[in-house]
């Protein structure tokens, strides 16, 4: 049985008092049992919400990487650093990093596969625009973008992956993919990563990403093949981020 994920996005917002609320919030917090937390955060934040959230269960991520393991990379930040902070996750692929930053598929191979070589787990992310989803292209290009990086890596690697599947129309709008939309886009998913093997379509997580929050966290988790959440404007909000967690339970 998958162990289902939720794991919070907090982009680029928090401040260190943040950080104390929500160590002090989850240290209190019975968490449900067989349910995995992460927070990625922003960079600065790193070492201290990992010391923040020591004495909890709570795994602590960042939200990108660079492709490279040192040099010459002027506000870079490699893997390597991520993992001496005590970071376990690492999101790649995000939305924003696709359409703002011009990372293509190319590019999110290689900070997967610099991801993998640190001992980190890439969460790697995929969705469609609403312009890719009104011309019904929406399996074409999230299937297309898991192809990019399953084809290049060996058996063993990609069980190491978390998928997170983010419809780009609907991250930070308000709007959410019905639970059944949702539900449609991650068997397919699984039933791509039957191709590959079917280990791989029985045990890896596949999260979703869309304006998940306290009030739709249930019902969207509660469709066979939604193995968590990537929780964005939520996971702000302690109350609310720990409302997602027990509706994992």
């Amino acid at each position: 049985m998958r162990t289902p994920l939720i794991a919070g996005n907090w982009k680029m917002n928090g401040s260190l008092a943040l950080v104390e609320t929500f160590g002090q919030a989850f240290s209190r917090a019975r968490l449900p049992a067989g349910v995995e937390v992460a927070l990625m955060v922003p960079y600065p934040y790193l070492g201290a919400v990992v010391d923040a959230l020591a004495a909890t269960p709570v795994a602590v991520g960042a939200q990108t990487l660079s492709d490279r393991p040192s040099g010459a990379f002027t506000g870079e930040v490699s893997g390597g650093m991520l993992a001496e902070l005590g970071a376990r996750y690492v999101l790649v692929g995000h939305s924003e990093r696709r359409s703002l930053f011009h990372e293509d598929d190319e590019a999110v191979l290689a900070r997967v596969r610099a991801a993998l070589s640190c001992g980190l787990v890439p969460v790697l992310c995929l969705g469609e625009t609403l312009e890719e989803r009104e011309a019904e292209r929406t399996e074409a290009v999230v299937l297309g973008q898991l192809e990019a990086v399953l084809d290049a890596l060996a058996p063993e690697e990609r069980e190491r992956l978390v998928i997170a599947y983010e419809p780009v129309w609907a991250i930070g709008t308000g709007r959410t993919a019905t639970p059944r939309q949702a539900q449609a886009v991650h068997a397919a998913i699984r039933d791509r990563l039957e191709r590959y093997a079917g280990s791989l379509a029985h045990g890896l997580r596949i999260l979703y990403g869309g304006s998940m929050n306290a009030n739709n966290a249930a019902e969207l988790l509660a469709q066979p093949d939604i193995d968590g959440g990537l929780v964005g404007g939520a996971s702000l909000k302690v109350d609310d981020f720990l409302a997602i967690c027990q509706s994992a339970g």
